[in-house]
């Protein structure tokens, strides 16, 4: 990369991070070569573009004219690259994807497998969170495209690619192993584990819909810890079937006497400046899903 243009990712990065910490970390630099790379502008353009304090650093009155412009060259640097991919035939690239970890576990090593077989030389990033982390990251530009629950921030592009049942899991000799069907009402009769971390998520919202209160005495986002007290007899919980899928735990699994589902989809800020490598594995997850459909 042009040094010119790594002084201006520098400069926006600051700025739209508030910390030269932060955006080392992004650019992969170290904090002092970012705090370098500014001088060195504000030397070359006789100006003082930021203020730093002991809260962060501050656009100057001349850094706030000056940074649109600086965006400008970075945003045109990005669209250079992209052709520069589309004519070498995606030769190479980055996916940074977020995801949460029953995506990760049962999704992705093969939708990964067969986008590979096309494009074997383009690298992933992974990084694991709760849905409000991935909304965040997708906003920050942290990662390309996240998976998360629908429906989620109005200003992101998604794709929508499944309905996933919610269900009840209970101990194998629970009372109600051998119910057909568990009655939501009967949520509220026994200790409850709860899959959930800061935000609410689908699990709640069935509480609220029904009106009900369980007896929550475990709340974590780690759906592994979830099923191994339920398993210990712990109590009972809902957990998405997708995270049901090849689990070690000696569980019973159990419909809810109402329809009970989230919705996965795909979500990004904006497909038009994504990078190719981006924008290819998106057309692959839309042709993958077009085909399930088509088989159903």
């Amino acid at each position: 990369m042009d040094l010119n243009i790594q002084k201006y990712m520098a400069f926006v990065k600051t700025v739209e991070y508030g910390s030269f910490t932060k955006a080392a970390e992004v650019l992969n630099y170290s904090q002092s070569g970012i705090s370098r790379m500014i001088n060195d502008l504000e030397k070359e353009w006789s100006v003082s573009i930021l203020e730093r304090g002991r809260a962060g650093v501050r656009l100057t009155s001349d850094g706030l004219k000056l940074l649109p412009f600086a965006q400008n060259v970075c945003n045109e640097y990005q669209k250079l690259q992209v052709q520069v991919d589309e004519l070498n035939g995606l030769k190479s690239g980055l996916i940074r994807i977020g995801t949460f970890s029953s995506v990760a576990t049962h999704w992705l090593p093969n939708i990964i497998k067969e986008f590979q077989k096309d494009y074997p030389n383009i690298d992933y990033e992974l990084l694991l969170g709760d849905y409000t982390e991935i909304e965040s990251w997708i906003s920050e530009g942290r990662v390309d495209c996240g998976f998360l629950r629908l429906p989620t921030h109005p200003e992101f592009e998604t794709i929508f690619l499944e309905q996933d049942k919610l269900l009840v899991v209970l101990p194998e000799g629970h009372p109600m192993a051998d119910c057909e069907c568990f009655p939501v009402k009967a949520l509220c009769d026994y200790p409850f584990m709860l899959l959930e971390k800061g935000a609410k998520a689908e699990i709640s919202e069935i509480f609220e819909k029904c009106n009900i209160e369980p007896k929550v005495h475990f709340t974590t986002w780690d759906d592994y810890a979830i099923m191994s007290m339920v398993e210990s007899g712990l109590g009972i919980s809902i957990l998405p079937e997708l995270i049901l899928q090849r689990i070690p735990y000696r569980i019973a699994i159990k419909e809810l006497d109402i329809p009970a589902y989230r919705k996965i989809g795909l979500a990004m800020r904006d497909k038009k400046s994504a990078s190719i490598a981006v924008k290819r594995f998106l057309d692959h997850l839309q042709y993958r899903n077009n085909s399930k459909k088509e088989k159903v």
